[in-house]
């Protein structure tokens, strides 16, 4: 069994314990930019949320939905559904004994496409630079996954 110092010892372990702190942070970002998107525009979901701006009737006009507040709302659900899954991978992968500059490269392009996707879907650019980022991303987790089993699991 290996101990807990050696592994925070390896070096793909190591990376991955990083840009996952760093995808992590992001994905923890967004959130907070949805609160914000949310107060600077009087924009709330629930009734409790509007107490501080209005009285009875007045919460109403608050209680809708805003273009700009759904765009942050989307870009988060979609780190959270792409995020997990790499989370999940991307640690039995790197428990996996990979090349460290190979695994290294997996984890880089993961991290840059989601912070690429995130800013495609804010500014928003047009597509396929969202679909790009997305794209790749997906494709990261999807190699990790083929690697583990081909290589490393028994099927």
């Amino acid at each position: 069994m290996v101990g807990l110092n050696q592994l925070m010892e390896d070096e793909v372990f190591t990376a991955f314990a990083s840009y996952t702190t760093i995808i992590l942070l992001k994905m923890m970002l967004m959130s907070t930019t949805t609160a914000f998107y949310r107060m600077t525009r009087k924009v709330f979901a629930n009734p409790e949320d509007c107490a501080s701006y209005g009285k009875g009737e007045d919460i109403k006009k608050y209680l809708r939905t805003d273009d700009n507040v759904e765009r942050v709302r989307r870009a988060h659900l979609n780190d959270l559904e792409n995020i997990v899954p790499f989370l999940g991978i991307g640690l039995l992968y790197s428990l996996s004994g990979p090349d460290p500059s190979t695994a290294i490269l997996h984890f880089r392009l993961f991290v840059g496409a989601r912070i690429y996707h995130t800013m495609a879907y804010l500014a928003p650019l047009p597509q396929p630079n969202r679909a790009l980022g997305f794209f790749i991303g997906y494709g990261v987790t999807f190699s990790m996954a083929y690697s583990l089993l081909k290589n490393r699991l028994y099927l």
